[in-house]
């Protein structure tokens, strides 16, 4: 990659165009930072991907995710954000400053903030990409409302499963929860409350093999793990909570993660690199809401503004 042409150097490089990245553009930007976004390969991050978003102060009859995210864009550029539609292939924090790859160029930056997020975890069955969006979700608190009277299923054991499984319950007529194994790893409160709610229904030791449906999920093909068993549910939609993988590849032995594989970032934003600041869900492995990605994010932009300041 020596090859790469090298840029001039920026004060601050934000990784990810989602709320906290765009946020962080924001805040930098009026502090007169001229910050260089790298959307990475989704503007908006997963917030783009979101239907319909209703539960983001200011917007009372809701916003599509798409139409969200372009606005923190247009409002980030107003006051000089810059963004730029690549992606940051390798990063370099032994050096100062610090240098981001993309493709074809380099990009040295006195500071960075990193807000690349998280992947849900995905079943990788048979219509699980076709019907994203279509009645698979990996977030209840984005879409269970759409869900009014319906029969859903949770796929998932574990603390956010339940939870998610619970909120369900505020809409869903029915929330059946499966999970391959005959006892839950989620904590003793969360399963007494999951049991003890009416609308909950266990499937233990069953497996989702493949989603069906007419342009939208219809029915789940189920296979008992330990009786072998092949069985069909009828469902509106399905949760998939089996945990988020945080995009931190480019990051590793260079920043230290959790046990998770999160970025580990003290209450200011900083992580173990002085310069180096991480917001949003590479970071949070607790919320994964748009508003606390976004505050996120407007606190690294302050704390980037004041260690640049402190510098010079």
């Amino acid at each position: 990659m020596a090859q790469h042409k090298m840029q001039g150097e920026e004060n601050l490089i934000i990784l990810g165009a989602g709320p906290a990245g765009l946020a962080a553009g924001l805040y930098a930007a009026r502090a007169d930072l001229d910050p260089l976004i790298f959307t990475g390969t989704q503007l908006g991050g997963q917030a783009a991907l979101t239907d319909r978003i209703e539960n983001y102060p200011g917007f009372p009859e809701g916003i599509g995710g798409t139409e969200l995210s372009n606005l923190f864009q247009e409002n980030a550029e107003r006051f000089g954000a810059k963004v730029e539609y690549d992606t940051a292939m390798a990063v370099d924090l032994s050096r100062q400053p610090f240098l981001v790859e993309t493709y074809d160029k380099s990009f040295p930056a006195h500071t960075l903030i990193i807000t690349v997020g998280a992947s849900p975890n995905k079943l990788n069955i048979p219509g699980e990409e076709e019907f994203r969006g279509k009645g698979v979700s990996y977030c209840a608190t984005c879409d269970g409302w759409f869900f009014k009277d319906k029969d859903v299923a949770v796929v998932g054991g574990g603390d956010s499963a339940l939870e998610e499984g619970i909120f369900l319950t505020r809409y869903a007529k029915s929330v059946h929860i499966i999970h391959r194994r005959d006892e839950l790893r989620a904590g003793a409160i969360l399963q007494n409350r999951a049991m003890e709610n009416p609308k909950i229904s266990f499937i233990w030791d069953t497996v989702v093999k493949k989603i069906d449906g007419n342009g939208k999920v219809e029915t789940l093909s189920l296979k008992n793990v330990k009786s072998g068993e092949n069985d069909t549910l009828d469902a509106d939609g399905l949760f998939i909570f089996i945990g988020h993988t945080p995009n931190t590849d480019m990051f590793k032995g260079q920043l230290v993660f959790d046990d998770k594989g999160y970025v580990v970032v003290d209450k200011r934003m900083h992580t173990n690199v002085p310069g180096v600041f991480a917001a949003g869900e590479v970071a949070d492995p607790y919320y994964r809401q748009v508003i606390t990605s976004a505050g996120m994010g407007a606190a690294a932009a302050i704390e980037a503004t004041r260690f640049l300041e402190n510098e010079s």
